[in-house]
């Protein structure tokens, strides 16, 4: 991680990928996205993996968004 680095909340995460704070959680136990524990143990994601992510088009992600949008 690059200092100075912003890191994300799964809220602000969600919002991106327009989907809910709790799918963000399931990707980032999958595996499917790194996230970083606050000593307070919650989760902080990387905004550049995120961005590289949501650039990617990954239809996984694509999908995880039409369920969520109830599609």
């Amino acid at each position: 991680m690059e200092v100075g680095e912003r890191l994300l909340t799964p809220g602000e995460v969600a919002a991106l990928f327009r989907v809910d704070p709790k799918t963000v959680t399931r990707w980032a136990a999958a595996g499917r996205i790194s996230s970083i524990r606050t000593p307070g143990g919650h989760r902080r994601f990387r905004e550049s993996e995120v961005r590289a992510l949501l650039a990617s088009g990954d239809p996984d992600v694509e999908l995880e968004e039409r369920r969520a949008a109830g599609h």
